[in-house]
This record gives C-alpha cells, structure tokens and sequence, in this order.
C-alpha cells in the first residue's frame, strides 16, 4: 500500500471548521483550564464547555459520582456559574483559543432555552451551541425534553429563534426511538446533532441499604455504554442528513475510528478525560496513523461501514 503523508484530517460540522474530528465531551472537561496543564487544548478539533444554565447552580450534595465496571456513574446536577458569570469568569480565556469553542446550554424550561441562546449569542467568536435536551422538563413533571419528539422540536425551536449560531442537539439515549427525537430536533433547525448522553442508571449501597446518590438515578458512562452508543449513532445516520457527532465509550483510537464507520462525522471524548488526561492527543494521533496507513482522507472514512 502508498502511504500518504498529507491526509486532510479536517471537517467542517455545520459551518464549525475543526482541523481534526476529535472534540471533548460537555461535562468531562469543564472550561479547559485544568486539562491545560497537561497539554495545548488548541490541539484538539474543539472544545464543548460543561453545561451551562441561565442562573448559577450548586450541582447536587455529594456524593456526586460512584465507579462501576467499566464505567461510572455520576449526579454532579450541573454545577455551573451561570451565563452571566460564564461571560465574565471563562470566556474571555476561552476566547483566545485557536480552536472552535462550542457552548453546551441546558434549562429547566423551554422559556430557559430561549434566554440562554439570545445571551450567549453575542458572544463575538462563540462558535455554536450544543442544546443538551436530556434536561428534565420543570413544566412537564422532570420528563426530559429529549424523550419526546414534540418537546425536542419546542426546545431547538425557541433556540433556533434565539440565534443564528450552528445549533447541535444533544441526544439522550433514554428513548425508545431514538431517530424520531433526531428528526424532530432537524426538523425544528437543528444543524447537527450529537449522541449519546449519558445512560440512566443506579446504585445502592449495601452497608446503609440506601441508593448510593441522593436522587437515586444517575448517568452511566464510560467504556460500558459504548455498544449502545454505537448503535444508536448508526439508527441516527440513517435518519437524518446533517452531521452526527457520536461519543459514548470512547476510550481508544480504534473506538473512534469505529463511530466514524458508523457515519459520524466527528467524535467527543468524555469519561476517558478522567481516566487519562491526555486520550484525546492519543486518539487524535491514532485516527491520524490509521488514515496514513489506509492510504484514505477522513472524509472517505465518515459512514464506510454502511456500504
């Protein structure tokens, strides 16, 4: 095989030019300053801020994450400074990075949404907004927006109307169909979308005989979710036709490189963060040594699996 040294290793997501396919996942990263001091953040394709809330939250009282085979569980309850306090406090370091800066915005309402996107909006370089809509839903009893079609399109919908940012959605894989949430989100101006958040899981402590986290259920990450995730990015890709960013389990070059397969256009890296600060680079390099070595682009890359 001709191995070729100059593989264009770029991909353009909705308007989002990133130099590689390798972001890091809302929540697994916070604003990028503690994982800078283990290497160039601008090294990445882009960076996803922890999610964001229109007023500060405290997150929930610990404990806050429990480890399980190969994965974890976590009920951090988004602890955020706020909008507000994000555009004093974090965006004016995140703003002198060379890479694509992508703000995961979450509310209790679809009224939250909406005032989130316009705020953040006039944020000059700000490159998109990634709308989680695994957010329980106040007005509908904690129902997550996300696990119906019809909340999904109100909340891309008011956010849609609120800016003209590249809006990606956020998926939950707590769903039965997970493609018509996809459909729904596309249908209402959603730009792209992303898969999977986190799986809802629990676990009790046998000592105390008592759920292990204060409102018993938490998200389930880590490499355990990534078959789910996989498969759930594959049903996407056949429903809809804007870029898919897949994460979920992703701990190694070659798990990337199979999401890709799948037909996603670009991958985040979550839990790995915690486990080893520098996965990305490694995975970024990874994809990079496989490309040379097939002798192919990425983009020849996105969905091959599919035929």
């Amino acid at each position: 095989m001709e191995m070729i040294h100059d593989v264009d290793f770029s991909v353009n997501i909705a308007g989002i030019n990133m130099k590689n396919p390798v972001m890091v996942a809302s929540g697994t990263f916070g604003f990028g300053r503690e994982y800078s001091d283990f290497y160039d953040i601008n090294k990445l394709g882009a960076l996803v801020t922890k999610g964001l809330t229109f007023m500060p939250k405290n997150g929930n009282p610990p404990p806050r994450v429990h480890e399980t085979p190969a994965g974890m569980l976590n009920s951090v309850g988004l602890e955020n400074p706020g909008v507000q306090g994000f555009i004093e406090e974090e965006w004016p370091h995140l703003s002198e990075l060379a890479i694509p800066v992508i703000a995961n915005i979450d509310g209790d309402t679809v009224e939250d949404y909406h005032k989130i996107a316009k705020k953040l909006s006039s944020l000059e370089g700000l490159a998109a907004l990634e709308v989680n809509i695994s957010c329980p839903n106040v007005e509908k009893g904690g129902l997550a927006f996300g696990q119906e079609p019809e909340s999904a399109f109100e909340v891309i919908k008011a956010v849609r109307e609120a800016t003209r940012l590249p809006i990606i959605a956020k998926l939950s894989p707590n769903v039965t169909h997970i493609q018509k949430i996809a459909e729904a989100a596309v249908s209402a101006g959603a730009d792209a979308v992303s898969l999977i958040n986190t799986l809802l899981g629990m676990a009790i402590d046998i000592d105390t005989q008592q759920p292990i986290f204060s409102r018993k259920f938490a998200g389930l990450s880590g490499p355990a979710v990534k078959p789910v995730a996989l498969r759930m990015v594959w049903e996407v890709c056949e429903a809809v036709d804007v870029p898919v960013i897949g994460m979920g389990g992703i701990t190694t070059w070659q798990d990337a490189v199979e999401f890709i397969l799948a037909g996603a256009s670009a991958v985040a890296i979550g839990t790995a963060n915690f486990v080893n600060p520098t996965a990305p680079l490694e995975i970024i390099e990874g994809i990079k040594a496989y490309l040379d070595m097939k002798g192919r682009n990425l983009q020849d890359l996105i969905g091959a699996a599919r035929g």
